[in-house]
């Protein structure tokens, strides 16, 4: 049993949430969805979509630290409290646990910034206190989701060495779709996540091994394919590919116990999913999904399960537009811990998923009166939970 608080009360930079003695069942609370879904599609199993709701019992403080970012896309803490944050125009700064923000730091490539594109997620080297190395996502001009590496010079004013290790392969026009996060894994390879690029005539890459769209790669620092790899021994299938078959994944994370790599995505209308990534899995899209076309037709056959493709653990209809997410791993709220929190654009919250093994079994949505669009969400070397938004803010959200 999951013990339960009242509905959050609005939101300010000083106000917090007041806790009570509610302790109903999670089977007992609605779901927190109550829209109309776009199809009279059914899911595949019970619990798969629309699960109970369920309300923290923890009071807790959310706080904006600071509302002047531009467009941040992307944010990971540095050991000392601080946090690198990504501006989709193309500029990285630092940013203090107070808000400060620091100038631009000098060295970062040109991004194209059109569409959905530009300075998308980023990441530390597990080794970041002894080399400060870090990794990003962006759309290099030209027009393609790469990842690149370099080194943070110490007087924290300039990148050093910049070299784009990976590029998504092949070069599209389009604007959209670009995936954009990256995370290491317990082995120290990096995985990073690439869009199928939206339009009709890139989708059906999504399905090809010999395509880097759609797809969750697995490359070493250098940008190698990591040796074992599922299709490194596989005739004309590219050797970095992790698992295919997404639409457009803007969230990655590790799972702190069982180092599982979760991974969420847009759906078109409907559909968004999220998944526990296995090596070598098809995901599906664009053959299955639980979404329609923007249009309102069917997407391709109009199914939902087909033998040899994976199902979502959770998805959504209607959208929220599940961005960047991560996995709680601290103490000083004990009810969250191994819960998944992911920042939702359309949905403008932030989404509480609690899981055990593969299942989603209680759905929280966090921060809804704030109406801001979640982009990126990150635990902090505090234990704290740190989120940025479209709209420039930065807020951290943590026991009273």
């Amino acid at each position: 049993m999951i013990a339960l608080m009242a509905m959050l009360p609005l939101f300010s930079c000083s106000q917090k949430n007041e806790s009570n003695d509610l302790t109903t069942p999670v089977e007992a609370l609605s779901p927190v969805e109550t829209q109309q879904p776009n199809s009279d599609y059914k899911p595949a199993f019970a619990g798969q979509t629309r699960i109970s709701g369920v309300k923290t019992s923890a009071s807790y403080k959310v706080t904006v630290l600071t509302s002047s970012l531009v467009a941040p896309w992307g944010i990971a803490a540095l050991p000392d409290g601080r946090f690198l944050v990504t501006e989709k125009a193309g500029k990285l700064r630092i940013v203090t646990a107070t808000g400060t923000i620091g100038e631009p730091i000098s060295g970062v490539p040109q991004v194209n910034a059109s569409g959905q594109g530009g300075l998308l997620g980023i990441c530390l080297d597990p080794d970041f206190a002894s080399n400060r190395m870090i990794y990003w996502s962006f759309s290099q001009p030209g027009n393609l989701t790469a990842i690149a590496k370099a080194r943070l010079s110490a007087d924290e004013r300039a990148l050093e060495g910049v070299t784009v290790i990976y590029r998504a392969t092949p070069l599209y026009s389009g604007s959209n779709h670009y995936g954009g996060r990256v995370v290491f894994d317990r082995n120290g390879n990096l995985l990073a996540s690439t869009g199928e690029r939206s339009d009709l005539v890139t989708r059906p890459q999504a399905q090809s091994l010999e395509s880097g769209l759609g797809k969750i790669v697995r490359i070493t620092k250098d940008g190698s394919p990591v040796a074992g790899n599922p299709f490194a021994a596989q005739a004309g299938a590219r050797p970095e590919i992790y698992s295919y078959g997404h639409r457009n994944p803007q969230g990655l994370a590790i799972h702190p116990e069982t180092g599982d790599l979760w991974e969420s995505e847009h759906g078109p209308r409907g559909g968004d999913e999220v998944n526990r990534v296995q090596a070598g899995a098809n995901y599906g899209w664009p053959t299955i999904t639980y979404g329609i076309e923007y249009s309102g037709q069917r997407v391709g056959e109009g199914i939902q399960q087909k033998e040899g493709l994976m199902q979502p653990v959770y998805y959504w209809d209607p959208v929220i537009s599940p961005s960047g997410m991560t996995f709680y791993s601290g103490d000083r709220i004990p009810e969250w811990r191994n819960n998944l929190f992911i920042g939702a654009l359309s949905g403008m919250h932030i989404v509480r998923l609690v899981i055990e093994k593969d299942k989603a079994l209680g759905e929280e949505r966090l921060l809804v009166n704030e109406k801001q669009r979640f982009r990126d969400i990150t635990q902090g070397t505090d234990g704290a939970l740190y989120a940025v938004t479209d709209q420039g803010k930065l807020y951290r959200i943590d026991k009273e």
